[in-house]
């Protein structure tokens, strides 16, 4: 198999580059700096001036599409907006057409997205079939999954991964939780009454293994635990496993001054999304439960 990966430095894309390596399986990384002639391993791509060479994307099994602005890395300006929406878009449009264009498109192709598409929506249980949502995240997801249509119009198998907070042991959401709390000073937001949708980075890594080899699966596919858990269980077991009270409130008024925006839409939102596609699909979660993947992120086996 000859997959192509994009977004390859990303938590993500490091991820599952480095496994599918491991099993044998010849991948190519789109790079935003061109590589020297001799290295085969990596192709150039820009795509906020629309270069990439649709000559080096022939032969291709599958496609892992990961490319995007981080939308935690700081407080969303207007600017800052643009980039994170533009970079997924824009790359989206670029790569999809571009593939679709192939004389042997692949089979398959993954496109991530994110359980951001449903918005705000309380206690509600989130299957692949709900609607979209409102607010900047949503409308990002949904002209996200739109700019990969060309793959779909060619007959290309896509799926459009709707992935949640992503529980890894270094990096990622986790990682800028534990100070707060490893002092004594972590705790719920609010009452803790807002839904999580989650995954360890080693269930999302066979997640998408999963899903390239499982003809049966397209379209629209939660990535996240079958578990999902309310921010107070979250801050409880989190406090439980370090050890540490976990009692103090963080007042949503003071996210809301602190982040503007961003708190709003991924602190403060709740969104209890389960993968019914998956679990048709019959696949088998690692760490389904909040507190195995809890001590598996803090390499604790008691």
């Amino acid at each position: 198999m000859r997959v192509l990966i994009t977004g390859a430095t990303g938590l993500i894309g490091r991820a599952i580059n480095g496994y599918l390596k491991t099993k044998g399986v010849e991948t190519v990384t789109l790079v935003r700096k061109p590589p020297v002639p001799s290295d085969s391993s990596h192709l150039y791509w820009d795509p906020d001036k629309r270069v990439l060479n649709p000559h080096g994307l022939e032969q291709f099994d599958a496609v892992v599409h990961l490319a995007g602005e981080n939308i935690a890395a700081g407080r969303w300006t207007v600017e800052r907006k643009r980039r994170i929406f533009d970079s997924r878009i824009k790359g989206t449009s670029l790569l999809s057409t571009a593939l679709a264009a192939c004389a042997t498109p692949p089979k398959v192709a993954i496109s991530a997205s994110a359980v951001g598409y449903y918005g705000d929506c309380g206690n509600a249980v989130l299957e692949e079939s709900a609607g979209p949502g409102r607010g900047f995240l949503a409308e990002t997801c949904r002209a996200w999954e739109a700019a990969a249509q060309p793959l779909v119009d060619a007959g290309v198998r896509t799926i459009f991964l709707r992935t949640g907070m992503v529980l890894s042991p270094s990096g990622g959401a986790l990682e800028r939780m534990l100070l707060p709390f490893r002092l004594g000073v972590g705790g719920p937001i609010g009452l803790g009454q807002r839904w999580m949708s989650w995954i360890t980075l080693d269930d999302l890594v066979r997640l998408i293994v999963y899903c390239l080899e499982q003809e049966s699966l397209s379209g629209p596919v939660n990535a996240v635990s079958p578990q999902p858990v309310t921010n107070l269980e979250f801050a409880h077991t989190l406090g439980r496993l370090l050890r540490r009270p976990a009692l103090l409130p963080t007042p949503p008024l003071a996210l809301r001054l602190a982040f503007g925006e961003m708190a709003r839409e991924l602190l403060l939102s709740s969104t209890r999304a389960v993968p019914k596609r998956l679990e048709d699909a019959q696949f088998d979660w690692r760490r389904p439960q909040i507190e195995d993947a809890l001590r598996y992120c803090l390499h604790k086996t008691s």
